[in-house]
């Protein structure tokens, strides 16, 4: 958007400021991307967002006719998009903000990474925006796209109303919060044990009481404040980095009755335009209409799947998952055995073939290739990256697309008998396509003592699954296509689960990654891309009163 803030923009805004019906279809659509960014991520993807768009082009429509000079569009267009944000928190109370944004299925930080398919460093930078107070966060959704390319730094200080150097200021006490909340978002994913005992009294949400808490015990904490890998600069992450898409049936209102018609005459707007805005179809530009009323709706032609972002992401920054220790050095596992399961090639109806017991394949042995199965997304109750530590935990997922599932054996809190979670609620289909993580959790875990495995040691004891249940691997991946709750069962033995959408993407990379790499094993791949695909053992259509009383021979 920078470079076409040019000559084109100058001669389509003076176009539109004279009426020309074309050019405010073309600014329109060129603009609302931008500005639906910059709200969607200052309010964080709560309810109010649609209302603000709209408020925001509402207002730049209705004024374009007193800006005086073309050049300063796009920081008068973001100093209009401020005003609205601090105007919709001033008119709503802290508590009707965080009721109501509790109630959204999906933050922004969880659009983002779904529809830019982010990973790694930069995945961890879109989740760390959840911790940022609202003053940072609004500061943020400007400077993220100054770094992207969309802004510049004058854009910036005009949109918040400060001078550049006190823009340089506020950036730099923004970005070194933003370190810190990446250092949580690390942290969680993979919690010591002090840190999940400390998260055990956390609700889940994010504020900055527990933002403190967190980065008071990371700073502490050898384990938690090791990051495993060096940490790329935000700034580097975001160089490039796409505007998350408009979405599709996005409404914008543009004509809302006699007032914005006297507010605009009122500043020159020529007549022909207000006409415009109360006339049938204007023709469709980059994907949008601006249809009866003024009302302006995003399409996308059936069957024309949206650009890859890779096209233009060239990645900078390794995956922020954790392998095993380096001391877990490949160890000889039973004779490989495809699990029976997957050994069948027949295609059955879905839910005849269900996980059963197998044994695990060689270390050595790459798994096979891993079906591309169709996805536009996945989005959680849980947010992007739900923990579940406690019984009754639960989490329900909705969309088409690759569910990953970590699994955390605490058996030094209490070891024993494993209750496994279940899958409830199911409507449509859910398949269990592949392991990995680098190991099972039965594979040993240390050079030292030869009793330690995943699942515990001789001192602590052992976490022991039922007898019938499938061994569970690091990260067990799953296919939905539709909607599905999970829910923690914990009786007895001690465990966690971190539940989040993710892509093909990784999961291949997780499985194919193998000894070579540092870890014990290779994945396995269970999808043959059929329906013959199995199904988790605990799994059910119905929502009974206690999901720890499914079958564990599922029946869907």
């Amino acid at each position: 958007m920078g470079e076409r803030v040019g000559r084109e923009w100058r001669a389509t805004i003076a176009a539109a400021q004279a009426g020309d019906r074309h050019a405010l279809d073309d600014l329109v659509a060129g603009w609302l991307p931008l500005v639906y960014n910059v709200v969607g991520r200052a309010l964080n993807g709560h309810a109010d967002v649609d209302d603000v768009v709209q408020e925001t082009m509402l207002r730049a429509v209705g004024n374009l006719g007193s800006l005086r000079d073309p050049d300063s569009f796009r920081s008068w267009l973001m100093a209009i998009a401020m005003r609205q944000i601090r105007d919709r928190a001033r008119r709503r109370s802290p508590r009707q903000l965080d009721e109501s944004a509790a109630q959204e299925a999906t933050d922004f930080a969880e659009l983002t990474v779904l529809r830019l398919q982010l990973e790694g460093q930069r995945r961890e930078v879109a989740e760390a925006v959840r911790w940022l107070d609202d003053e940072d966060r609004q500061l943020l959704s400007l400077w993220w796209l100054e770094v992207a390319g969309e802004l510049t730094r004058r854009d910036l200080a005009a949109a918040v109303g400060i001078s550049r150097q006190h823009a340089a200021v506020r950036v730099q006490r923004m970005k070194e919060r933003l370190e810190t909340s990446r250092g949580i978002v690390r942290a969680l994913d993979g919690a010591c044990p002090a840190l999940r005992e400390l998260t055990g009294r956390w609700d889940g949400r994010p504020d900055s009481v527990w933002r403190k808490r967190l980065a008071r015990h990371i700073r502490g904490c050898g384990y938690c404040g090791d990051a495993r890998e060096s940490v790329v600069p935000a700034e580097r992450l975001l160089v490039g980095i796409a505007l998350v898409p408009v979405p599709v049936g996005f409404t914008l209102s543009l004509a809302l009755g006699g007032k914005t018609a006297a507010a605009a005459t009122s500043i020159g707007w020529s007549a022909k335009v207000l006409g415009i805005l109360a006339k049938p179809a204007v023709a469709v530009t980059a994907g949008a209409t601006i249809v009866a009323g003024g009302a302006y709706v995003v399409t996308q032609t059936p069957g024309t799947p949206p650009p890859h972002p890779r096209a233009v992401i060239t990645p900078t920054a390794a995956s922020t998952h954790r392998p095993p220790p380096p001391s877990a050095s490949p160890t000889p596992s039973p004779s490989p055995s495809v699990s029976p399961s997957v050994a069948k090639q027949k295609t059955q109806l879905y839910g005849s073939v269900v996980d059963a017991v197998d044994r695990a394949p060689d270390p050595d042995t790459p798994p096979a290739a891993l079906p591309h199965r169709p996805a536009s997304g996945v989005t959680s109750t849980g947010g992007a990256h739900a923990v579940m530590n406690h019984r009754g935990d639960s989490v329900t997922l909705t969309g088409q697309g690759y569910v990953l599932v970590r699994w955390q054996i605490a058996p030094q809190y209490r070891s024993g008998s494993l209750v496994m979670p279940a899958w409830t609620g199911l409507k449509g289909k859910l398949f269990h396509v592949a392991s990995g993580g680098g190991r099972r959790m039965d594979d040993p875990v240390s050079d030292t003592d030869s009793s330690a495995t995943g699942m515990g040691n001789s001192t602590v004891g052992y976490t022991v699954p039922q007898a019938g249940t499938q061994q569970m691997w690091q990260n067990e991946y799953f296919y939905l296509d539709g909607s599905v709750a999970l829910t923690v069962n914990e009786r007895g033995a001690d465990y966690n689960l971190s539940v989040f959408p993710t892509t093909w993407d990784a999961v291949e990379k997780d499985v194919t990654t193998g000894p070579a790499q540092g870890v014990i094993r290779y994945g396995l791949v269970r999808d043959t891309g059929r329906d013959d695909t199995p199904v988790p053992q605990y799994l059910t259509r119905a929502t009974p009163a206690d999901p720890a009383t499914v079958p564990q021979r599922s029946r869907v």
